[in-house]
């Protein structure tokens, strides 16, 4: 009885000593990210005068005026900007302590699908934004200015409203671009098949037209140059997803066969006794 207890007392300590030395990793993983952001701000902060000019730039060239309406106000977009540009300068390394983190805990397979979530994540999200930039934004800018003309009104919009809209327009085609990691993650947790994706691809097809439509101006040309990364999005999608489903079933397969080797030799281990 009392070796039982003492048994149990010491697995009760490991089992509290495991607790602190996890809160201690964490604590120092949230000092890391800190320390990571502030850094960043720093950097970005002394920068925000020139992202703001560029990022304003395409919408100066167009025509809009930009103007802020309290003393404070540009001042608070520039530490706006600086935390926005903290986030993605720091964003590797704040990934990485999240993996690190919870890689213990994660089996073999969990560990790869969460290694490439996160890398393809950002790597996409990325990829999104600067899209946006480049070629959603410009034509978006053209549109609304032309559509909105006025012999008697000017574009003359609040610096905090232009960057709010950006940062929608970034954030929103970042997430659009995400729709292969989705798919990876979603066929992994057996939510998502091929099957299903290119049966509802031509439904998907006309949605991106109708979506292409209303954010471009009214030419075929700006259209197409809208809907097609969204397309060839949709058919990486729907090729990851084959290429995960297979490993899936590849290896559920291998698991049933080492379960049923395992129940074969637990059953000729009392035979041959």
């Amino acid at each position: 009885m009392a070796k039982h207890k003492q048994k149990q007392e010491q697995e009760n300590d490991e089992a509290v000593m495991s607790l602190t030395g996890h809160l201690k990793e964490l604590r120092n993983r949230i000092l890391v990210v800190i320390a990571v952001l502030f850094a960043g701000l720093l950097i970005c902060f002394n920068y925000a005068g020139p992202i703001v000019n560029l990022l304003t730039q395409q919408g100066t060239e167009l025509g809009y005026q930009f103007v802020y309406l309290s003393p404070q106000a540009l001042f608070m977009q520039y530490i706006k900007v600086a935390l926005i540009g903290a986030i993605c300068l720091g964003s590797p390394v704040i990934l990485y302590e999240i993996w690190a983190f919870i890689r213990p805990g994660l089996e073999r397979k969990e560990n790869f699908v969460f290694f490439f979530a996160m890398v393809a994540g950002l790597f996409f999200f990325i990829l999104g934004a600067g899209f946006a930039y480049k070629i959603a934004l410009p034509f978006m800018l053209y549109f609304f200015i032309h559509v909105n003309a006025s012999a008697s009104i000017i574009a003359s919009i609040s610096i905090e409203s232009y960057l709010s809209f950006i940062m929608t327009i970034f954030i929103t085609f970042g997430t659009v671009f995400e729709m292969p990691v989705a798919t990876v993650i979603l066929t992994q947790l057996g939510l998502m098949r091929p099957e299903w994706m290119v049966k509802g691809r031509s439904v998907v097809i006309v949605v991106i037209f109708i979506v292409a439509a209303i954010i471009t101006p009214p030419d075929v040309v700006s259209q197409i140059m809208i809907a097609l990364p969204m397309l060839l999005l949709y058919q990486l999608s729907i090729w990851l997803c084959r290429v995960f489903r297979k490993r899936k079933i590849a290896g559920n397969e291998d698991e049933e066969e080492d379960e049923e080797e395992e129940k074969a030799k637990a059953k000729d281990e009392p035979k041959q006794s």
